[in-house]
């Protein structure tokens, strides 16, 4: 389960490099690089909010292997009809739609197959939350690197290839080396009424649950807005910075690298450890070093001001930090919401979350042709410290340390409520 997730994620990293990459060096227009990353993220968000139902009712494996696929040939086709000259701007924006299209129900099923996965291999929650991390980590350490290269010593289309090989390569794992009944929907309780049957019947019981949960929906609303700033670093701030100031696609990659490094070892000790550490003050001081520290330190070194390895410092404290976000995220939201609905309700959480994602490429491409690089880094790097630091106030977040609390009984009033 974990080497699919990171030869996935793999695939996912090598592209959010090559792809703005390849339309900012085409095109000269961080706004049309900004469109591309919004008609990825977009069908990305809506695919993964309404698809939860759907996994519930097919199963998780099956949904992952064949969006994979899907997601395979799309990827595929752009470098061949670039070659031909037969790939307009309209056609890419499409490709790319198809691409996000199949990753959000496919991210989603993977994220629905950990619970069951850590339960067959005998690990607590999480400790498989915080190794589900640690994958995504090493992918965005391996992925960034990789793509620096290859885009730097031939070109993004045949970085795009790569991408296109390790979406194939997840499928066959997820396919052909898990069990069969592995991610497949699982009943309600005995004691409670019968399912629902029908698509929206399902969703409105998912649906249900979530508003009866506000942490869960305070941590979604919290990540909404820093995955929207998180989202212009990657697609526009961070490729126009290594246009403007003259360090190329290769440090883009040694970025991503380093901080995925430092990532993966924040995962790994929040694996090992999380159990025992308090969760709320972790959280949040992971924020505090993941978000603003990364933005100030682009602005400062656009015009030389600090020098490649400063970058590079704060993004490796930067990656460090965010290592121990995930692992707690994870493991809250899978304590909260019941195996049965697990797909329907992660679908919601995590499609907010994502909400803001598709936007900030648009705002970030927009920002920058209008005001400049700089003055963007600083206001988002102001943005994302006052957005975790004030929702930090907010009551609902003391429950985040009740550790093992049981949703079904909960969940058994609303199917009741909702299916009669």
């Amino acid at each position: 389960m974990l080497t699919a997730i990171s030869v996935s994620q793999l695939g996912t990293r090598i592209s959010a490099i090559a792809l703005p990459w390849f339309v900012l060096v085409t095109s000269g227009s961080a706004a049309q690089t900004g469109l591309v990353a919004f008609c990825e993220m977009a069908p990305y968000v809506l695919a993964k909010a309404f698809s939860g139902p759907l996994i519930d009712r097919v199963g998780a494996r099956l949904t992952s292997w064949t969006t994979d696929v899907v997601s395979a040939v799309a990827v595929c086709l752009i470098p061949p009809l670039h070659a031909a000259d037969r790939l307009p701007f309209w056609l890419l924006l499409a490709l790319v739609s198809v691409i996000g299209l199949c990753r959000g129900p496919g991210d989603l099923a993977k994220q629905v197959m950990v619970p069951e996965a850590a339960d067959r291999a005998r690990v607590p929650l999480e400790r498989a939350t915080g190794l589900s991390g640690v994958a995504e980590r090493l992918a965005s350490t391996v992925g960034p690197a990789l793509a620096g290269v290859v885009v730097a010593t031939l070109d993004a289309m045949t970085a795009l290839i790569v991408n296109g090989v390790c979406f194939a390569a997840g499928s066959l794992l997820i396919g052909l080396a898990l069990p069969r009944g592995l991610g497949r929907a699982q009943r309600a309780p005995a004691e409670s009424t019968a399912e629902p049957e029908g698509y929206w019947r399902r969703f409105g019981v998912g649906f249900a649950h979530l508003r009866r949960e506000p942490l869960l929906l305070a941590i979604a609303l919290t990540v909404a807005v820093t995955n929207l700033l998180d989202a212009a670093y990657v697609s526009v701030l961070l490729p126009v910075w290594a246009e403007e100031s003259g360090h190329g696609p290769s440090a883009i990659g040694l970025l991503g690298a380093v901080g995925g490094a430092a990532g993966v070892c924040g995962s790994l000790l929040a694996a090992a450890i999380a159990e025992r550490l308090p969760r709320l003050p972790v959280f949040f001081g992971g924020f505090l070093l993941a978000g603003a520290p990364r933005f100030v330190i682009l602005a400062l070194s656009v015009s030389g001001g600090v020098p490649l390895w400063g970058v590079l410092v704060v993004c490796a404290v930067s990656g460090f930090g965010a290592g121990f976000l995930n692992p707690i995220i994870g493991a809250v939201s899978l304590e909260r919401i019941p195996r049965h609905m697990l797909g329907r309700v992660q679908a919601l959480v995590t499609s907010l979350a994502w909400s803001g994602i598709p936007l900030g490429g648009l705002i970030g491409g927009a920002a920058v042709g209008a005001t400049g690089l700089v003055p963007v880094l600083l206001v988002a790097g102001t943005l994302y410290f006052l957005t975790t630091n004030l929702a930090a106030l907010r009551p609902e977040w003391r429950r985040m340390d009740h550790r093992g609390r049981q949703a079904s009984a909960t969940s058994r009033h609303e199917e009741t409520t909702v299916s009669g």
